[in-house]
């Protein structure tokens, strides 16, 4: 690996003058089969596979000046990473993990791309096997730790909550500084993430229990470098959350809150518990898809999502995926494809929708099916 680059990229189409290329064989492509484009484009090298790319990442880590912030837990973690940049900005230049980039390829390639005058780096981790974080540490070797939450996504990989806690605690024993809730299951938890100033100053922004703790996690971490009160505030306007997390649209006349990226049942509950809590012109509907990945127990969880869904007297509540359509609720769905030719006489103009679902449920579709433009074929 050359010792001066400007950035690292896996799509030859990305690659500047001075850029490292990384070559990846994957499932259906193979990055080696676009080296010559990389190189005419202008790479400054080469990197060749996974392993080439951990520990080239490693290298380079050793070489950043930067502080590095990692955040991890089952649900809220992109949020958290999006707080963390932008109060972090307000101390130094800081650079972090574009969207979810947060696996063995994203956060190696979101260390390459950090500028060497770089102050602080913030990188999100995700894990879906036991022994992922660990790995990810060695890469990243964070010097601050941030752990959201204890809940139950991918709990097939991992047998049980406390193996799931196990897995994300490894951040907090590796991490120079750890920071979690006080509420935070099975893991040893400092900071009080029931804060009425941040929650003012979120309402009508990130509302919700949920995101006043992704916010309150950061903040702590923040502080700790010297962020005060006042220039946290300053910095929530510069908050975006990328992707479809609690993004609001509108479709002839029906407002929707799409939060289709993931789900799990804990964020499930959160996302319910603050749609219920908003005000609309007319009736709440709850469009509610399968969670993947939760193993035995994934009938019962999903029916303790919608249990809490009717006892938040949702006047209409949808279930769509195998899963959902076993639960009890107002209308039961096998595909979101079965919802095309009914769904916008179940909505009407005021009404206030919320979707969520796992990301590869592509339960976001429905939206356009509020539409009476849309094609029904």
């Amino acid at each position: 690996m050359p010792h001066d680059f400007c950035g690292a990229t896996f799509d030859s189409r990305k690659v500047k003058p001075g850029m490292l290329f990384v070559a990846l064989k994957g499932e259906k492509t193979d990055g080696h089969d676009f080296i010559p484009q990389a190189l005419e484009n202008g790479a400054a090298g080469v990197i060749d596979g996974y392993d080439e790319l951990s520990s080239a990442a490693r290298e380079y880590r050793k070489a950043l000046k930067a502080k590095v912030i990692a955040v991890t837990g089952s649900a809220g973690k992109t949020t958290t990473k999006e707080f963390l940049r932008a109060f972090f900005s307000k101390l130094g230049k800081t650079h972090a993990t574009e969207g979810n980039f947060n696996n063995h390829i994203g956060l190696p390639i979101t260390i390459l791309n950090c500028p060497k005058d770089a102050d602080y780096l913030i990188v999100e981790m995700g894990s879906n096997h036991p022994g992922e974080i660990a790995a990810l540490c060695e890469v990243a070797a964070p010097d601050v730790g941030v752990v959201t939450n204890v809940g139950t996504a991918h709990l097939e990989f991992f047998g049980s909550r406390e193996g799931i806690a196990a897995e994300k605690g490894e951040l907090l024993k590796r991490a120079k500084v750890g920071f979690s809730a006080k509420s935070c299951e099975y893991l040893p938890g400092d900071v009080d993430t029931s804060a009425p100033w941040l929650e003012q100053a979120l309402k009508g922004i990130f509302p919700g229990a949920h995101n006043v703790a992704n916010a309150s996690l950061a903040f702590a971490a923040a502080e700790s470098f010297g962020l005060t009160r006042d220039k946290a505030l300053e910095a929530i306007g510069d908050v975006k959350i990328p992707g479809a997390r609690w993004r609001r649209v509108t479709r002839n006349g029906v407002d929707f809150i799409d939060d289709t990226y993931n789900a799990s049942p804990d964020s499930m509950i959160a996302a319910l518990e603050t749609f219920a809590a908003m005000p609309c012109d007319g009736k709440h509907v709850a469009v509610l898809g399968d969670m993947l990945e939760l193993g035995e127990n994934s009938l019962e969880l999903h029916q303790k999502v919608f249990k809490r869904a009717l006892e938040l007297k949702i006047p209409l509540v949808i279930g769509v995926g195998q899963m959902s359509s076993k639960c009890i609720c107002n209308l039961a769905y096998k595909t979101p494809e079965a919802l095309k030719h009914k769904f916008r006489f179940d909505v009407s103009s005021g009404d206030l929708v919320l979707v969520k679902a796992s990301h590869s449920m592509d339960l976001g579709r429905v939206i356009d099916y509020a539409d009476p433009s849309f094609s029904r074929g």
